[in-house]
């Protein structure tokens, strides 16, 4: 079955089988390894990528299913040599240690940043809730989504400045 799909702001038509996963057409057919494969059944959190917008378990839907869609993996936060405010707070609070869950952190706490750029800790709990990492005890973790929150905050408040004053004679 021939789909379309909108990979990290690229086009992608491939034929893949029905049965298909999109965690495994994201690995095996695109090289996007990023997109770690753990359970194959929704507990550890470590597949999620986005699907226009939202963050999903890649191992629990079919490719076909992203037909038409649009899907952000973890290669594609960063905007080139730039990383992502997440991936910064990640690596400035030691939000990381094997890795291996990672991914699917960075996407999960990504989408709650577009939703909600002020989360509460107990917010940002509940949006990894999904989320199994078995190094760190998830409260440097939390700490990263915080940093990432309020880096945005104060980059969005500093450009408001400098547009003041570029429109004040």
């Amino acid at each position: 079955m021939e789909i379309t799909v909108r990979v990290n702001g690229e086009q992608v038509v491939r034929d893949v089988e029905p049965r298909l996963l999109l965690t495994h057409f994201l690995r095996d057919e695109l090289r996007l390894t990023g997109t770690h494969w753990g359970c194959d059944t929704t507990n550890c959190g470590a597949c999620v990528v986005r699907l226009d917008g939202s963050p999903v378990k890649s191992c629990t839907v079919l490719a076909v299913m992203a037909d038409g869609a649009s899907v952000d993996t973890v290669e594609g936060l960063a905007h080139g040599a730039e990383l992502d405010p997440v991936q910064e707070g990640f690596v400035t609070c030691h939000g990381l240690q094997c890795g291996f869950c990672t991914p699917g952190m960075l996407m999960t706490s990504r989408a709650l940043l577009d939703r909600d750029p002020d989360p509460s800790p107990q917010a940002i709990r509940e949006a990894i809730s999904g989320q199994v990492c078995r190094c760190t005890g998830y409260e440097n973790i939390v700490r990263a989504v915080r940093w990432a929150a309020e880096k945005e905050t104060a980059e969005e408040t500093a450009e408001k400045e400098a547009s003041k004053e570029e429109v004040t004679p």
